[in-house]
Parts: C-alpha cells; sequence; structure tokens
C-alpha cells in the first residue's frame, strides 16, 4: 500500500528521539505534516528540517503538528534533533515498515541501501492525504510553499 492523494494514510507507531512511541491515528483532529528524510547529519536533511524549524510560526497557524522521519536510530535522532535545535519530534522507522508503506522506500542511495527518499506529506484532521511530495534526487529540497498551500486549503 502507498499513501496516496485522497487516501487515508497508513497508520503507524514509531518512536520518537526522546523514545516515546508516537502513533499517527492518535493524533486525528489536526493536521500532521511528515517530513521523511534520508538521513541525519546529512547537509541537505538539515537545510530541510531546519527549515521547516524556521517555519513552525506558519505551522502553528495552520494548527498542524511537523513530524520528520528516517530510518535512523533513535540516538541518532536525538543527537541530530538537538543539535540542529528542532521544535518537533523525528521518529525512527529503523525498522523500514513505515517507508514501504508511503511508497517512500529508496532501494539504492549512492550505495545506502533501503532508506528514506524525501518526501512530504500533508494529512487532514481526518488522517486523508490532501498533499504528497516525493522526491527521486536526495539533492532536491521539498516545495515549502506548496506544503503551506496545502495547509492554507485545509482552513477554508
Amino acid at each position: 500500500m502507498s499513501a496516496t492523494l485522497g487516501s487515508t494514510a497508513p497508520d503507524f507507531t514509531l518512536t520518537d528521539q526522546d523514545r516515546h512511541p508516537v502513533t499517527l491515528s492518535a493524533l486525528r483532529g489536526k493536521p500532521v505534516v511528515l517530513a521523511f528524510f534520508p538521513a541525519a547529519f546529512s547537509s541537505v536533511c538539515a537545510r530541510e528540517l531546519c527549515t521547516f524549524r524556521d517555519s513552525l510560526g506558519r505551522f502553528n497557524e495552520a494548527n498542524a503538528q511537523v513530524y520528520g522521519i528516517s530510518v535512523d536510530t533513535f540516538f541518532t535522532l536525538k543527537a541530530f534533533h538537538d543539535s540542529q535545535k528542532l521544535a518537533f519530534p523525528l521518529l525512527s522507522d529503523f525498522n523500514k515498515q513505515v517507508i514501504r508503506d508511503f511508497g517512500v522506500f529508496n532501494e539504492d542511495m549512492v550505495g545506502l541501501k533501503g532508506i528514506s527518499k524525501r518526501a512530504v506529506f500533508v494529512l487532514d484532521k481526518d488522517g486523508v492525504v490532501r498533499h504528497r511530495e516525493v522526491l527521486d534526487d536526495a539533492r532536491n529540497e521539498p516545495d515549502y510553499e506548496g506544503v503551506f498551500a496545502a495547509l492554507a486549503a485545509l482552513a477554508s
């Protein structure tokens, strides 16, 4: 199954950087932004997540919760979260099931096997996918304005 526009996002429970479980279906009632990224401490991933961090005011205006997701361990995500001073949780998909369920599994990125593609999903308050962007080239950043436009459409 893949998370397609208009479908209910696949449910999951992942551990955050502080070892707390986060279940997607328990977040219903407000918009959720899922930012899948290939690897903590890589330059483009740091730039992307810092852009989300620096845009938290816009996410707060939309009453949206942001989560970053990678296959890194929660130990690595904790160090990355703290070093970048991120104000939203990072989730560990170490077992690589969620990246498969969302259709963002990257078989091979320059020798790194089984990591996430860079992707952003905006889910409405009912968990339905309202925005989906999956990038085949991990050197590219997502269309941030597209994310905010999707959130604005949810408010109207």
